[in-house]
This record gives C-alpha cells, sequence and structure tokens, in this order.
C-alpha cells in the first residue's frame, strides 16, 4: 500500500491547530500568555496530580501537550487550547514520541522538518509494533517555528499518530496495524 506522511505542514489539518503558526499581532502575547501560564503552574484541571495523566476531557494549553497525550481536531488553525481527552474516549491524536532539540539559533524549517521525519518513522515501529510502511496508521509531528523558538524557547517536537479511517479508543501503542 503507498502511503504518505503527513508533515508538518500539517496536512491532517489539526495539527496546525496547536498554535505554532500564529500570525498577527497577537501571535506573541498568546505565546507570552502561554510561557507566563506555564511558569506559573497554572496547570489546567484535566491531569491527575499525580499521575499527570489526563484524566478528564477539557481544553488545554497547547504548550502542555505531552507524550501519552489523546486529543481531538479542533476544528480550528488558530487556537491556545487543544481538546484533550482521555485516550480511553473515543480521539483523533495520540502523542507518542518527543524530541527535544538542541539550544542554539533556529536550524530552519526543513532541517526541523527532516529531522522530525526521521525521528518519527524511528519510533513509529517501536510504539506501534510493526513498521511504518506496514501499517493502517499515519503519523505527522509538530514542530517549532521560528517565532515559537525565538519566543517561546521552543525546540520540543511530537510525533503523532492517527487512524485516519475512524477514531480511536484505548492507546495505539502494540496496535500492530
Amino acid at each position: 500500500m503507498a502511503k504518505s506522511t503527513v508533515t508538518s505542514a500539517l496536512a491532517i489539518g489539526a495539527l496546525a491547530l496547536l498554535g505554532f503558526g500564529l500570525t498577527g499581532c497577537s501571535a506573541a502575547q498568546e505565546i507570552a500568555d502561554s510561557v507566563e501560564s506555564e511558569v506559573s503552574g497554572g496547570e489546567s484541571e484535566v491531569r491527575d496530580d499525580e499521575t499527570q495523566e489526563v484524566t478528564e476531557s477539557g481544553d488545554l494549553d497547547v504548550f502542555k501537550l505531552a507524550m501519552g497525550d489523546c486529543f481531538n481536531d479542533a476544528g480550528s488553525t488558530m487556537v491556545s487550547e487543544i481538546p484533550v481527552v482521555p485516550c480511553s474516549e473515543p480521539h483523533d491524536f495520540e502523542v507518542y514520541f518527543e524530541v527535544e532539540m538542541p539550544a542554539g539559533e533556529y536550524p530552519g524549517d526543513e532541517a526541523i522538518s527532516a529531522q522530525a521525519e526521521a525521528d518519527c518513522t524511528a519510533q513509529f515501529a517501536t510504539f506501534v509494533g510493526l513498521p511504518y510502511e506496514e501499517s493502517a496508521l499515519n503519523f505527522s509531528y509538530l514542530t517549532p517555528t521560528q517565532q515559537s523558538w525565538d519566543d517561546a524557547d521552543d525546540r520540543l517536537i511530537q510525533c503523532i499518530v492517527t487512524d485516519e479511517a475512524a477514531q480511536t479508543t484505548g492507546s495505539l501503542a502494540g496496535a500492530a496495524r
């Protein structure tokens, strides 16, 4: 089966919603507000205090999305919060791998996308249980933009798995499909 990887161009639509594509005058303020909220400890009530697992459906600051989180398409390309759900509920996406890029100057969109593509492909089989080329599932990734890199010290690449045919209930870890 021929497959095409959804890239950081965010062809599955929902991935642009994570706020990394913020534009206009309010973008820097939204990033600053997100960073301030994170520093002040204003963690959303959707997570269990001890395990940090999402236990309630609700909106979560996009910069607080973490490995293992499940979420749904917000239906918008410009948001500051993402609709997370417990993975035991139907959802569109699951974060399956994260990697921090090294500090320094912004390496450029192409270099970041190349690293994300390589890292997400390499970790796909470990998470799903089948090589990407043999799987019915697809992946994409969230990457820093020049603006989030410069304004929010964002270095995080997040790999996200999805079943484009339907929502998933439960984790896709070890799904082998």
